[in-house]
């Protein structure tokens, strides 16, 4: 299906690899331009190479590399219509006994990276006519999870924060949603199963599978396209029934 994002130009955090990587070469599949922002360089500039992107190595933390980011894209594209805000989960752990300094970190991290670079990109987000922000969060945000507190308590904030944003931008055309995924076959859920999932742990996901990253990229995809500019300021489940939340 051509979602009409051909020529659109794309930033995607956290692209070396999992949903950001994903995120990545579907965008670029439906003839996106495409900035991959990570840490690691040697494995960026490869993959960005394969799929014919712009690599921009930095830290999500650090609000140079996130100017940096900014300005090579308007060097290469001349502006901004997606930004995917996307990046590793914080340390896992319990709530007992829960350092402030891991939760100073994790805000870090989750939270205040996806203000800095959205306000960077906001002016040109708002000039394209068709902005879109897309945060890749967790179903966390729908239901905790046990031993992820971090994740509990920071990426609820992310969606605060987006539905507060999604209300302002509105009336600017831009339009602000959140992806919140299950069980995604990626490094981070093989620290769970690290050696595999067994039926029994499937059978807590009605599909009784694990998803994949693309299957995430292309719902970035339904998101930043035209079919999708009515829908703005919601959380998307993309987790194979997993949670029961109502809302």
């Amino acid at each position: 299906m051509d979602l009409g994002l051909r020529d659109r130009t794309a930033i995607v955090c956290g692209a070396s690899s999992g949903m950001g990587l994903a995120t990545a070469e579907a965008l670029a599949d439906e003839g996106a331009h495409v900035a991959m922002f990570a840490r690691r360089r040697d494995v960026l500039e490869r993959e960005a190479e394969r799929i014919g992107a712009l690599s921009v190595r930095g830290d999500l933390t650090d609000p140079r590399d996130l100017e940096r980011l900014v300005e090579r894209t308007l060097e290469a594209f001349g502006g901004i219509d997606i930004l995917v805000n996307n990046g590793g989960g914080p340390p896992r752990g319990p709530a007992l006994d829960l350092d402030p300094a891991a939760v100073e970190a994790a805000v870090e991290l989750l939270l205040l990276s996806a203000i800095r670079l959205t306000n960077l990109c906001r002016p040109h987000l708002e000039r394209s006519g068709r902005g879109r922000v897309i945060n890749i969060e967790s179903s966390s945000v729908r239901e905790p999870v046990d031993n992820l507190v971090l994740s509990n308590a920071v990426r609820p904030g992310v969606i605060g924060w987006a539905k507060t944003l999604a209300r302002e931008l509105g009336p600017r055309g831009v339009t602000v949603n959140t992806i919140a995924p299950g069980r995604i076959d990626t490094a981070r859920i093989a620290e769970v199963y690290p050696e595999g999932p067994t039926e029994q742990d499937l059978a807590k996901i009605p599909l009784r599978r694990l998803g994949t990253p693309r299957e995430i990229g292309d719902v970035v995809c339904f998101l930043a396209s035209d079919q999708a500019a009515y829908v703005t300021g919601t959380v998307v489940p993309v987790d194979g029934g997993l949670t029961r939340s109502l809302l």
